[in-house]
């Protein structure tokens, strides 16, 4: 694996473009996780935003030099921040770009000491810092990487990854900070989303580049059990997300604060004597804009609508958990799979599978981070049933375990799930369904064996249905036909496809239309599971 020792222009705008890429990933999610200052859900869509915007304006800068990039970058961040977490954002990267003025190269010290000015930065911008959240994991992480580089191990990637450590410990902290994290039992979300950048960036940093587009972004847990989620109280309005863009000359932005404090919450007011960026949360967006006039020119003007977010963002986090407090976990590997079982209602995904299953321990973290009292787990893998067993009597609420033994029998039982149905009904439910769904797996042979009789060669493909070995063959799609060959399709009415990490989408696209081609009728489904170890996994119903 090939690591990055120094960074110039051009390697920062690389590292910031993947960190930009990797947040992309996990915005939505992060965009669910919201509760603070309001649970207003577009936390990661504001960061995604900003770190687009000084992404391309870093790219257009001619002179290669670091201290070039971070600057044209912390510019097009502080134009095109959004949000109060992407205004934070603006300032975290003009920090970094004040202390690498003048460099053309940085390596790990020079990092470190602009995170530092970086999160520095990021206090003085806002009128009244709270701690436990993106303040906070930019204060750690940045303390973490100083004490890296302190100890002698000041290359780029022992002090990035330091700093990812730290945030991410400090991300799953936030609830202990901030009672309104407590109460919903989420962590902040700007602070996940700041951890998601850092981790990008660490990825580049490694060399892993190219590999980033197999996997995805992980949620960091909440330290504390979660409760329930925050309601607004009855009749209350959380008014208008108001930025703008404040230029002029000799601006002054320690008087815009003042001018504006009285007028509402959250008072962001970041830039310079030249140009100046405004975030305020306000009932009354006419009257700021107003007093914004008497002190520059005024536009870039953005008002949202902070009560229909709010509505939004609680009815998609709602979609997640049933009015009886019941909610299902899924044990899965690969991004794609891990993607149908988030979109299909699973509120929190273990990762593991064939060669990796998960701990009690690994099980017990996301049945007390589930929102609800009720938590099903569907295994998805024999091997995870006894670990699953024993999260039971460790945990205080009622744990239920599915044994689904494949990932197409745990997207059956959660699509059977009823939100409107209790838990023991749901229960039987699910079990009916995953009993109901046949399973194809296709891998490669590790070695050479001899597996139910059948004499198998190191490389070749071989089926498997229901987990019983039913074909061996030299190409994989032929080992797939064979293994269907012995199912009845005539009473089957869905197939669907997953395919795996290092199968080519157009072999898998391929194959669906045979499918289809041979069964008149019968619907297919082609999607990316990206699965290591097994070509094809696919399911008959």
């Amino acid at each position: 694996m090939k690591q990055v020792e120094t960074l110039d222009g051009r390697g920062l705008h690389a590292m910031l473009g993947c960190a930009t890429a990797w947040l992309e990933k996990s915005a939505s999610d992060i965009d669910a996780l919201n509760v603070f200052p309001v649970p207003d859900g577009d936390t990661g869509t504001n960061m995604l935003l900003t770190m687009n915007a000084a992404v391309e304006q870093a790219g257009r800068t001619a002179d290669g030099s670091a201290s070039a990039v971070a600057h044209a970058a912390a510019s097009g961040a502080l134009t095109g921040a959004r949000g109060n977490s992407g205004v934070i954002l603006s300032q975290i990267l003009h920090g970094l770009a004040q202390r690498l003025a003048g460099q053309d190269t940085v390596a790990g010290r020079g990092l470190a000491e602009a995170l530092q000015h970086s999160s520095a930065r990021a206090y003085q911008a806002l009128s009244d810092p709270v701690e436990g959240t993106i303040l906070t994991v930019v204060r750690d992480a940045s303390d973490a990487a100083q004490a890296q580089a302190s100890r002698g191990q000041s290359d780029l990637v022992s002090v990035m990854t330091a700093a990812v450590d730290a945030a991410r410990e400090s991300v799953a902290n936030t609830p202990l900070l901030l009672p309104v994290l407590m109460d919903a039992g989420v962590v902040d979300a700007g602070g996940q989303g700041l951890y998601t950048i850092l981790e990008g960036a660490l990825q580049y940093l490694q060399g892993e580049a190219d590999q980033m587009q197999l996997r995805r972004p992980w949620l960091v847990t909440a330290a504390v059990p979660q409760a329930h989620l925050t309601q607004a109280p009855e009749g209350k309005r959380y008014g208008y997300c108001t930025e703008f863009m404040l230029s002029g000359q000799e601006l002054d932005s320690d008087r815009v604060k003042s001018e504006l404090t009285s007028c509402g919450q959250s008072l962001i007011v970041a830039g310079d004597d030249s140009a100046i960026r405004v975030h305020i949360h306000t009932q009354d967006p006419d009257g700021v804009l107003r007093l914004a006039r008497a002190l520059g020119n005024v536009d870039r003007v953005s008002v949202r609508d902070m009560d229909a977010q709010h509505q939004g963002s609680a009815q998609k986090r709602s979609q997640t958990t049933a009015a009886t407090g019941a909610a299902v976990i899924a044990v899965a590997s690969g991004d794609g799979i891990q993607d149908v079982f988030r979109s299909l209602g699973a509120v929190a995904i273990v990762d593991g599978g064939e060669t990796m299953n998960p701990s009690t321990g690994d099980l017990l973290r996301a049945v007390e981070s589930a929102p609800a009292q009720s938590v099903a787990i569907l295994c998805n893998n024999p091997d995870v049933v006894l670990a699953a067993e024993q999260v039971r009597p460790l945990s205080r609420k009622t744990v239920a375990v599915v044994p689904t033994e494949t990932v197409a029998q745990g997207v059956a039982a959660l699509l059977a799930f009823d939100y409107q149905a209790d838990f023991e009904t749901n229960l039987s439910l699910m079990n009916r369904a995953r009993s109901a769904v046949k399973t194809i797996a296709v891998t490669r042979a590790a070695r050479a064996t001899r597996l139910g009789g059948r004499t198998i060669k190191k490389g070749q493909a071989v089926g498997f249905l229901d987990r019983s070995l039913v074909a061996v063959a030299d190409r994989t799609d032929t080992a797939l036909d064979q293994a269907m060959a012995g199912l009845d399709m005539a009473a089957a009415t869905l197939v669907t496809v997953y395919y795996g990490a290092d199968t080519d989408p157009d072999d898998a696209r391929q194959v669906g239309a045979r499918i289809q081609d041979r069964h008149a009728g019968l619907q297919v489904d082609v999607v990316r599971g990206g699965q290591p170890h097994y070509g094809y996994i696919v399911s008959v119903e």
